[in-house]
């Protein structure tokens, strides 16, 4: 996910992926406590992809 693509969403939208994607952190997290992990670097897209998020909620509100 690029920060491109969601500088074009509205709040809406961007609340709806922050919450898509921690679901997706939770999930890979119990997977990685059971061992059911095989590719440990999607932990660290998915931290990332939430923090660009969380970025461009932030840069947006302080626009208004």
């Amino acid at each position: 996910m690029k920060a491109k693509e969601l500088k074009a969403k509205d709040a809406a939208e961007l609340k709806k992926e922050l919450d898509d994607l921690l679901k997706a952190q939770f999930s890979l997290r119990m997977q990685l406590a059971t061992q059911q992990l095989s590719n440990n670097s999607q932990l660290s897209k998915v931290r990332k992809d939430i923090a660009r998020v969380r970025t461009i909620m932030h840069e947006k509100a302080a626009a208004k």
